[in-house]
């Protein structure tokens, strides 16, 4: 069998897994979410917090709770890191930077996970399972929750309660995450990923010494770091480590994990909303995204040239032969267009229109399925600002689903927009106006413009991937990425809310000979269009500096 038929065919068995899993999941999380029975052990950790699970919340309300627990989140996991020498089940491994402590608490709590350190050689047990694992569960939780936030304000009229915050994490993570965490730990366990509190200890007798290795809980963070769309790595090769992600079967069914949450988001809102067919629209223009992003970095990796690729039947540099170019390129897609910091490949190897495919998947605003919550509700922005559109074109008010787009709501939706684009560019100018952040790069020219471009775009956009190549464990990388994913991940929920509050304050809007029918392939293709034509105009520049350069001069 060719390496590209191999492809073909794992994306086709991926494919069918998600359908299977769609309806079931998507459901499940409508009833969850929908639900006003409270488990006695979710009535336990609200009697523990002192929240009342049962009073609604108007927006500014729902954010002050979002924020105050990311807040608490951030405090707590810099404290542990501070504080590892002293804790029993360090593996000996000395207390965290400051700096480096500030930027780890940041990335986790945001959904980021981008990590500056080597896991294996700076973390230990009680980090890593009570802190790092901890974020993996709520950060995924918090993000799931501003999405039905959202959702309920489509759903809901003249009220502007979007429901209760604490009700909504400790569901989306006892009900949701859990449950399929547990069975998706066993099968990765079956599969051969580590799954202990051992120590560190010798491994073999290598040329020149002997080479050591530390075990750990992997499997158990491994799932929620990929069902949760986070992203951090146990190893510092992440899902490249044959201990995290050793056979071809454990990296389709991590891939399934990543796309597995954001897809089915798509179902909940639209049983949430009473009309799934909205729901089927952004779940096609999600798809059509995704397949077509994956389809053309497969096309960029197999049919690169060069003596190298034609020998190896593809651009191998940088990905490990147990996955191929077909598995690597399906991966780096799925995670670059999710807010998933996982890597099973060097993406600093990838070919010069590759490499640009990752950043550009990030620059979307990972929305194609995007992450776990944020992948919806930035989708539904972009919906909004695709009626606004279509609104002007025929001189009509623009309405959504029954509510109308006015000067307010397009506001917001234009600062969430606008907020990432900023951070990206400006941080990235910044740093390469500075004599001393340009020192970390390996690389110069366009693709050392790509290192810092592409960390920047990881950071504010909340994925946590790294381009590789660029030394990002300085004080100058480890402050300011950590400020842009802080940024990046509660601005925009700030907008989010806000609108959330506008629209369930509103009177339904009834549908009338000219509405415009949001529940068509029309309005998928406009809404494609509109988020490429945003993106292309916003970072088109910034890509032809790098990545574009790069592709067009091999």
């Amino acid at each position: 069998m060719s390496p590209v038929t191999a492809g073909a065919l794992q994306l086709l068995a991926l494919i069918s897994a998600l359908a299977l899993a769609y309806r079931p999941l998507g459901d499940h999380m409508a009833r969850v979410y929908s639900s006003e029975k409270h488990y006695r052990p979710e009535k336990w950790i609200y009697r523990a917090v002192g929240a009342n699970p049962s009073a609604q919340m108007r927006w500014p309300a729902y954010l002050r709770a979002v924020l105050a627990f990311s807040a608490v989140g951030v405090l707590f996991l810099y404290a542990l890191q501070r504080f590892q020498g002293v804790l029993p089940g360090s593996l000996g491994f000395v207390s965290i930077d400051p700096d480096q402590a500030f930027n780890t608490a940041a990335s986790f709590v945001a959904n980021t996970n981008w990590q500056s350190y080597y896991g294996e050689q700076a973390m230990g047990h009680v980090v890593q399972t009570g802190g790092l694992a901890v974020q993996n569960f709520v950060s995924a939780a918090v993000g799931m929750a501003v999405a039905v936030a959202l959702v309920r304000g489509f759903s809901r009229s003249r009220t502007g309660e979007l429901g209760n915050f604490w009700a909504d994490l400790v569901r989306g993570t006892v009900r949701i995450l859990l449950p399929i965490s547990v069975v998706g730990a066993v099968v990765l366990v079956a599969c051969g990923v580590l799954q202990n509190f051992s120590g560190i200890h010798e491994v073999g007798q290598f040329t020149g010494g002997t080479q050591q290795w530390n075990g750990g809980a992997v499997a158990s963070q491994e799932v929620i770091k990929e069902l949760g769309t986070n992203g951090g790595g146990y190893f510092n090769a992440n899902s490249a480590h044959p201990f995290e992600n050793p056979t071809p079967f454990s990296n389709l069914f991590e891939i399934f994990l990543i796309l597995l949450i954001p897809f089915a988001l798509t179902r909940t809102f639209g049983r949430m909303t009473g009309n799934l067919r909205q729901g089927y629209t952004l779940l096609a223009t999600m798809a059509a995204i995704w397949i077509g992003f994956t389809a053309l970095m497969m096309w960029t990796e197999f049919a690169h040239h060069g003596p190298a690729p034609e020998l190896a039947g593809g651009a191998m540099e940088g990905k490990e032969t147990r996955f191929g170019i077909g598995g690597s390129s399906i991966f780096a897609v799925a995670t670059t267009l999710t807010s998933t910091g996982a890597v099973n490949s060097f993406h600093s190897s990838y070919t010069g229109f590759g490499g640009g495919i990752t950043m550009l998947g990030m620059q979307l605003g990972e929305i194609a399925p995007g992450g776990v919550g944020s992948g919806l509700y930035g989708m539904l922005i972009m919906a909004v600002v695709a009626v606004f559109v279509a609104g002007l074109m025929v001189g009509r008010t623009p309405e959504y689903l029954g509510r109308k787009i006015g000067t307010r709501q397009i506001k917001l939706a234009a600062c969430y927009i606008l907020i990432t684009p900023a951070l990206v560019l400006c941080f990235t100018a910044v740093a390469l106006a500075l004599p001393t952040p340009a020192d970390s790069m390996t690389n110069s020219g366009a693709h050392g413009f790509s290192e810092i471009l592409y960390a920047y775009t990881s950071g504010a956009n909340n994925n946590g991937s790294a381009f590789a190549g660029l030394n990002a464990d300085t004080q100058w990388f480890n402050t300011t990425i950590g400020i842009a994913m802080l940024l990046g991940r509660f601005l925009p929920i700030v907008f989010v809310l806000a609108l959330a509050g506008s629209l369930a304050e509103q009177r339904p809007v009834p549908d009338t000979a000219g509405t415009l029918r949001t529940d068509k392939p029309l309005f998928a293709g406009l809404l494609a269009g509109t988020i490429l034509i945003i993106t292309g105009l916003t970072y088109f520049p910034a890509l032809a500096l790098g990545p574009l350069a790069e592709g067009l001069a091999s």
